[in-house]
């Protein structure tokens, strides 16, 4: 049971570090280096969302023959789906951006930033959770060091989205302590998401071909929707696209070397 929490909060102290870097470091991140953190991130959910997810429901499902790929489409497009429905309804703002998303709320500039964070961190927690619950039942597609790498290649990119939180809102005059707090408080929806989706897909493991799918079309949709357009916005640069090659590769080897 420990070894399952602790899989559940190795994200998040990625979280937790990436935040901590306001009480080292001064004002904002330069904005090349958020577009390199923010490229390296969509990479590692890119290459998780297959190597971790799609790939293990289509080996799942492959009892069904030449439609083994059904469930793994199905729960993709229900994920896009659901990213779709969160996007419209919980109002949020984007770095490097002044237009709110969602529906009109008067909140405060710092709440809308962390709840962009939050929103792309709910996806993340979803999969630690549902390969963990495939871990649990014994699957014979998912071991016990793909589970950890899933953990640590998600703790590896949310590091520099702690600190892409923290670090603005002290250059915007915040105290250290209150800008910690934020960025930590915007990974918080993933270990909830993570112990929803363990619990939902320990009672319906028939169903986790389609859940591993739901988690991937999530996470995919955060990527092209949110990550990649921060990555590639402003002056014309390769660099998040470099970054995102690293983060893509770091996960792909993480997850064959470990899983």
């Amino acid at each position: 049971m420990s070894e399952i929490v602790q899989e559940i909060l190795i994200p998040f102290f990625g979280t937790t570090l990436g935040a901590a870097c306001v009480f080292i470091m001064g004002g904002g991140l330069h904005e090349k280096v958020q577009r390199a953190l923010i490229g390296f991130a969509s990479g590692v959910m890119t290459a998780a969302s297959v190597w971790s997810l799609l790939i293990p429901a289509m080996e799942q499902a492959e009892q069904m023959g030449r439609r083994a790929f059904l469930p793994a489409v199905v729960g993709f497009w229900l994920g896009v789906l659901f990213l779709l429905v969160l996007d419209r309804t919980i109002p949020h703002l984007h770095q490097n951006s002044d237009q709110p998303e969602g529906p009109r709320a008067c909140l405060k500039r710092t709440t809308m930033l962390t709840l962009a964070v939050a929103l792309h961190n709910i996806p993340e927690g979803m999969a630690v959770g549902v390969v963990l619950a495939g871990w649990m039942a014994g699957s014979e597609t998912i071991s016990a060091a793909g589970a950890l790498a899933l953990s640590i290649g998600i703790a590896i990119q949310n590091f520099p989205e702690g600190a892409i939180i923290s670090l603005p809102l002290r250059g915007m005059g915040m105290g250290k302590g209150k800008a910690f707090f934020y960025g930590v408080l915007s990974g918080a929806a993933e270990p909830v998401a993570a112990v929803l989706a363990l619990w939902a897909a320990g009672r319906i493991l028939p169903a986790l071909p389609y859940l591993l799918g739901f988690a991937a079309g999530a996470m995919v949709y955060v990527v092209v929707e949110e990550l990649i357009p921060e990555a590639s916005a402003g002056e014309h640069s390769n660099l998040g696209t470099l970054f995102f090659a690293a983060g893509f590769t770091i996960m792909m080897a993480m997850d064959t070397a470990l899983g």
